[in-house]
């Protein structure tokens, strides 16, 4: 944990001036450093632009401003961070370690002053030194820590622990070069680098007293000691520096302030003198731009065995980093090793941190001499395990040569912890040779591979799914025998997301009427207060102020759009959105499918009365992904063509919104009035975008997969558009022979957009450039596309019908806001805190 605030600056330090003079003497030090008044934040702003930024206001430019503003919230949170460290270490209240690769924590500023509740006295001080906070606030670069649904899970996790006064640590990777920034050229993606630290992170707070080091590679050496114990020792043939970097995490409304502390590598030796006199200057670096790579880039290219070490690495690094400093923190309490488990909880967040199993065995019997058979307890006690997808390809696994040439010592502890572990099977009555196949950690078939979901699953208490579905699918047939053996494992907790990110900060009009209507407690206890909103729900002057503000957020969206892609869309229309990561399981192909039906429908009517409908995508497509970047490249070209048809006459319009993040998102989803959350049954292990959606009163258009299924039971069947295949049927499907050729034949409106495309009526400067997309369904269509087209078209026409009756619409808008509380993160975290990790909060007092 942190131990030390940034130094104290002396009040009358620096040149004093009448344009913005330093904090006088009748002015005390802690006030103007800790005031929540706007004379206190503006005194404080005025010295930050002076004591760190060095700046007057003359030369001061916005990212000056824009920092000067962040480091005097900043002020105010390690106030109550320092607080929250002594409650911490003086206490023997059990933790919790949240170990994710991604934390897709957004723009900070704008949710700091929101959980702090001066967003009103900051933009009043801002006003007065002659700038505008919402400027300043788009100045923040976001820290592209983050790929999608998982980064952002982990962040709004972070958000409600620490709301919920739970005591918390996330630990992760500090990427020099995040998720990239997606530019569209020419109707493609185009990746170029994220450079969010290029003008510096004002949140965050180095410690480089805190580093341990992290080897790779070299042997292990086995012997007797003197007292007859048998002991291993690794020799690793290279060794760098993990140095600890922290983010401040504060809660809603309350004294606690978590941490995210994220790891940097460093090489042991920067700098070789040697090599550098003889003139070999490159071998006099090449340990320090070898060593940094590892934390280099969110998720290298791994299609190459070198990006599959490097992916390796970088999970090893941040897990041994993270198990490392918690043993160093459980000793500065004062806390015994053998009750480890009494004092953490360490969640892990999909596979990418399951080599926690075998590096905290190694840690205690290796390093801290603890007996086998205890330090396993231990390990099981304190790890659980959260598994975020159904998608074989996505359950990571390392090929035997990779991993032991990477982790000779890890592979001997997973040998052995396997051996143990199938001996107890086979105790247990099982004899199948598949069965026991399957539960092994190593799979034997073929190119052996070290099986990294079965390793995190044996080493931890607690397996959980994040969606009712998902979690029965993954013991139905993911971990079916695990499950069969040990039930009493595997749970659900579903997802949820933070309401202060995602209404309170994106919604602020919506959000202030809410609290008009039923009081301000609903956005730190929503499953027990929204559904008071559901009253008004019949009250037209409440639903016309509903609407309104609705119409505003898509005015601000209209505008964005027109500023990032030259489009201009009409805020009258109906907005219907789709942004997300780009994958054929999610199916945009399908929404644009239909999109091209709809086009054929006004060409072959262009009279006809037609619903206007905007519709919106946004997401990024892995760079190696040639079928998810084909689909971008056929969003923007159906586009380009449907937008400048004067038959159409802007009442159909597709729009693609380049580079989608969370400061993106913010305006994008209180403007949804459709959300499309279309994904094949049965592939989505729960989704998070729905949730957001619905908090901000869009409705749903979706399959029975993830979380869409409770998010209807929830809202009501009447308030989502429901269409598709379910899972079972998907698998029946499957099972006897799908053949995607039998929908073409009884749809016509399909088979004709298909051959549209294929024939290059959307690509005329390259006929050819579409048909591996429509071949690909054709022939195999592993998603079932074309299986649900026709139903999900109906149900489109479904939509249109009813957005008709606006006022309607609007009632059924207010309902999913009022029926949506069980989706918040403080929900899912009260259910890990009660049925995994038995943690309790504990009051931060100043």
């Amino acid at each position: 944990m942190p131990s030390t605030p940034r130094s104290k600056r002396p009040a009358n330090s620096g040149q004093r001036t009448t344009t913005a003079p330093l904090a006088t003497a009748s002015t005390s030090d802690e006030k103007v450093r800790t005031g929540h008044s706007p004379e206190a934040i503006e005194q404080d702003i005025r010295d930050n632009l002076y004591l760190i930024q060095g700046r007057v206001p003359r030369t001061a430019t916005k990212n000056d401003w824009y920092m000067a503003v962040a480091y005097t919230v900043r002020d105010r949170i390690l106030h109550r961070w320092m607080q929250t460290i002594e409650a911490f270490i003086g206490n023997q209240e059990k933790s919790v370690s949240y170990l994710s690769a991604e934390f897709l924590i957004g723009p900070q500023l704008g949710s700091h002053l929101v959980c702090l509740g001066i967003q009103d006295q900051v933009r009043d001080a801002v006003t007065k030194l002659g700038q505008h906070l919402d400027e300043l606030l788009e100045q923040e670069e976001e820290p592209g820590l983050g790929n999608g649904g998982l980064g952002r899970l982990a962040a709004c996790f972070l958000d409600s622990l620490a709301s919920l006064e739970i005591l918390g640590v996330g630990y992760g990777i500090r990427y020099e070069f995040g998720i990239f920034d997606q530019e569209i050229r020419n109707g493609w993606q185009a990746e170029t680098g994220d450079k969010w630290l290029r003008l510096g992170s004002p949140w965050e707070v180095p410690r480089p007293e805190i580093e341990f080091p992290v080897g790779f590679g070299g042997h292990t050496e086995h012997w007797v000691d003197d007292a007859g114990k048998y002991r291993v020792s690794w020799v690793p043939d290279r060794t760098i520096r993990g140095v600890a970097c922290d983010v401040p995490v504060p809660g809603y409304r309350v004294n606690t302030v978590n941490l995210l502390r994220l790891w940097k590598a460093e090489a042991s030796e920067a700098f070789d003198f040697q090599a550098f006199n003889a003139g070999d200057y490159w071998r006099a670096v090449e340990e320090k731009v070898g060593s940094e790579n590892i934390t280099k880039v969110l998720y290298p290219n791994d299609e190459a065995i070198r990006g599959k070490r490097l992916r390796l690495e970088q999970q090893y690094f941040f897990v041994s980093c993270s198990l490392r400093d918690l043993i160093r923190v459980q000793k500065l309490r004062g806390h015994d090793l053998r009750t480890f488990h009494t004092t953490n909880a360490i969640q892990l967040n999909d596979t990418h941190p399951s080599i926690a199993v075998a590096e905290l065995m190694r840690l205690l019997v290796d390093e801290e001499g603890l007996e086998w058979e205890e330090a396993w307890s231990i390990t099981q006690k304190t790890l659980a395990y959260t598994n975020h997808t159904l998608l074989p390809e996505a359950l990571e696994k390392w090929s035997l040569p990779l991993f032991g040439d990477l982790l000779p010592r890890h592979l001997e502890i997973i040998y052995e912890i396997n051996r143990r572990f199938l001996d107890d099977v086979r105790a247990r009555g099982v004899v199948d040779d598949a069965a026991i196949s399957r539960l092994s950690i190593i799979d034997e078939a073929g190119t052996k591979y070290v099986r990294m979901a079965n390793l995190a699953t044996i080493g931890s208490h607690a397996v959980n799914g994040v969606a009712a579905l998902h979690t029965e699918l993954l013991k139905r047939d993911v971990l079916h025998d695990f499950a069969a053996l040990f039930p009493e494992k595997f749970l659900n907790v579903t997802n949820g997301v933070t309401p202060r990110r995602w209404v309170v900060m994106s919604n602020p009009q919506m959000s202030s009427l809410i609290t008009e209507l039923i009081g301000d407690a609903w956005a730190h206890d929503m499953e027990d207060e929204l559904p008071k909103l559901e009253r008004f729900a019949d009250d037209r002057s409440v639903r016309m102020r509903w609407a309104a503000i609705k119409r505003a957020n898509k005015e601000r969206l209209a505008a964005a759009i027109k500023q990032r892609t030259g489009i201009v869309v009409d805020p009258s229309s109906m907005f219907d959105i789709q942004v997300k990561r780009i994958h054929e399981y999610k199916r945009q192909h399908l929404n644009i499918l239909r999109v091209v039906a709809a086009y054929q429908r006004i060409k072959r009517a262009p009279k006809a009365d037609v619903v206007p409908r905007t519709v919106i995508f946004g997401g990024k497509a892995a760079p190696g992904y040639f079928m998810a970047k084909l689909i971008i490249k056929l969003i923007n070209s159906v586009g380009a063509v449907v937008n400048d048809d004067p038959d159409v006459r802007g009442r159909l319009k597709v729009v693609f919104i380049p580079d989608f993040n969370v400061k993106h998102a913010h305006a994008i989803y209180p403007a949804a009035d459709l959300s499309e959350q279309i994904s094949t049954s049965g592939k989505e292990a729960s989704g998070t975008g729905n949730m957001k959606f619905s908090m901000n009163g869009a409705l749903t258009i979706g399959t029975l997969d993830g979380a869409n299924i409770e998010i209807r039971e929830a809202v009501g069947a009447e308030n989502f558009f429901l269409f598709g295949l379910t899972a079972d049927e998907v698998k029946a499907l499957k099972s006897i022979g799908y053949n995607p050729r039998r929908s073409l034949d009884t749809d016509e409106e399909l088979r004709h957009a298909l051959d549209l495309i294929h024939a290059g009526a959307f690509s005329p400067e390259d006929p050819g450039l579409f048909r591996p997309f429509v071949e690909s369904l054709w022939y195999h269509d592993e998603y079932l596309v074309l299986a649900d087209f026709q139903a999900y078209s109906r149900c489109q026409d479904a939509v249109d019908e009813a957005y008709r009756d606006q006022d309607e619409w609007t009632r059924r808008s207010i309902l999913n806001v009022a029926r949506i509380g069980r989706f918040s993160s403080d929900r899912s975290i009260r259910e890990y805190a009660a049925k995994i990790w038995g943690v309790r909060p504990v009051a931060v007092k100043i």
